[in-house]
């Protein structure tokens, strides 16, 4: 690797506190992730003859970190792996170059350098146009005309209108077709969403990968030793000991004892329409005070990433801001995934729309009628519950949801955890990820991760897809 490695200021820290002769504990973490132990991932259940005879078919058995760490849930990880190689490497409007070149800058606007390598690795072993890794500066105008909808679909997407899909579609000679448009968009809604549950289940960048040279070595460096912690977990493990909550029997107790509750009331409950906006609403408001501690003082350190990201201090505000105009809550009577969005991006990018749906249907109804200890239980309402306080946040509303329930079932840390997983993954810490559910298994904790993944892409795309129909109409 040519020069030196950035380093954080908390790295820098912590090296100075060893060059001191204080005893420091090893941050890097060298298995599939850095919140789960090694030995509960690889005794996890094995994959299916389906899934290993996919992966030895489409990915010559290569099992990566992201794949391995999904692994913990089999059935989804197939549904995810068809979706994924159809979104890069079949028939689709878009050149393949194009295709990981777009999942480089998704990734880069969350900083996720695990993703961007993988893809820069790709983009190489291609073999075309190799200065566009130099940045966005020495990419084609058509791809630089994207930053606008990437930046907007990653952060707020509620603001994307008919105006940006026209100004995308009618540009001259620098003009995307709609089948062209509707597969980038689905890329970035993708790749934000995977950026997600990368930080938020603490994957590991790979160690072993093609080397590449030149201009992108610093954005995959060969040797795991020389990167800086905040490479590998953007201090995931920075915050010290897990955090141990001595009443956890109780906390889970409690939780089964809530959704018992939650069940008997919903026979009695005659809310009308009224009141049912009232908690949705209610529950919007709310989530502005859902912060993480000392999150306004907390600096990301800067990544080489930063050369595929235009405009990088345009980030995520809540949809519902105190004592301003906030834009109107998408109904999704009025416009959903199932009515209007698959239809439409079926029709514009073939077949694709069916392998979405069965990835989002698959991450939504996966039980295997456990929680924690306890088996037998439904937890249909919990799941549902994860899934629709990612579309509230967003300013997405189901008028057939009572959104008192999101309060009776998700705890406050939890909703910490789910708003900076959603939000702004790559301020994700180990420390979050322990501080709720504490007698949970980890793979429940990333079936979590996989209901906020798959809740983010689809809001994303909901509003990426009534733009394009607007336009279209």
């Amino acid at each position: 690797m040519n020069g030196t490695v950035d380093i954080c200021n908390h790295c820098r820290n912590m090296m100075r506190e060893k060059e001191k002769g204080i005893k420091m504990s090893r941050l890097i973490s060298t298995g599939p992730s850095s919140f789960i132990p090694e030995n509960e991932i690889l005794g996890a259940m094995p994959l299916n003859d389906s899934t290993v005879m996919f992966l030895e078919e489409e990915f010559s058995s290569r099992m990566d970190n992201l794949t391995q760490v999904m692994g913990l849930h089999p059935h989804y990880l197939q549904a995810f792996l068809r979706c994924h190689y159809y979104l890069l490497r079949m028939d689709g409007p878009l050149p393949l170059h194009y295709r990981h070149y777009i999942a480089i800058m998704a990734a880069a606007r969350h900083q996720c350098s695990a993703l961007v390598c993988q893809h820069v690795q790709e983009f190489e072993q291609i073999g075309v146009c190799s200065d566009w890794l130099r940045g966005l500066e020495f990419c084609p105008q058509r791809l630089r005309n994207l930053n606008e909808i990437n930046k907007i679909l990653a952060h707020r997407p509620w603001l994307i209108t008919k105006q940006h899909i026209q100004a995308l579609v009618k540009t001259g000679e620098h003009s995307w077709s709609l089948a062209e448009l509707v597969h980038a968009v689905v890329l970035l809604a993708h790749f934000h969403a995977l950026a997600s549950f990368v930080f938020g289940s603490g994957v590991n960048p790979d160690p072993e990968g093609t080397e590449v040279n030149g201009v992108t070595d610093d954005l995959c460096p060969p040797a795991l030793s020389d990167l800086c912690t905040c490479h590998l977990t953007n201090s995931n493990q920075a915050n010290g000991n897990p955090l141990r909550n001595p009443d956890t029997g109780s906390e889970l107790e409690a939780l089964m004892e809530r959704m018992k509750r939650l069940l008997e009331e919903r026979e009695d409950d005659d809310a009308s329409e009224e009141e049912m906006f009232t908690r949705f609403e209610k529950e919007k408001k709310e989530s502005l005070l859902v912060v993480s501690a000392g999150f306004d003082e907390e600096v990301v350190p800067p990544s080489p990433v930063a050369r595929f990201v235009d405009d990088p201090s345009f980030g995520y505000q809540d949809f519902a801001r105190h004592g301003e105009d906030n834009p109107p809550t998408f109904k999704a009577q009025d416009y959903s995934w199932e009515d209007h969005g698959f239809s439409l991006v079926n029709r514009l990018y073939s077949d694709i729309g069916h392998l979405l749906d069965d990835k989002f249907r698959t991450a939504c109804d996966l039980t295997y009628y456990n929680m924690a200890s306890h088996e037998g239980v439904d937890t249909s309402m919990l799941r549902r519950a994860l899934f629709n306080y990612v579309h509230c946040m967003y300013g997405i509303r189901y008028d057939d949801y009572d959104y008192g329930e999101v309060n009776q079932l998700l705890e406050r840390s939890l909703k910490v955890y789910i708003k900076t997983v959603t939000c702004y993954p790559e301020r994700t810490t180990r420390r979050m990820y322990e501080s709720y559910w504490h007698q949970f298994r980890h793979s429940e904790k990333v079936h979590v991760n996989l209901l906020l993944m798959e809740a983010r892409m689809q809001a994303e795309l909901l509003y990426a897809l009534r733009a394009i129909t607007h336009y279209m109409t």
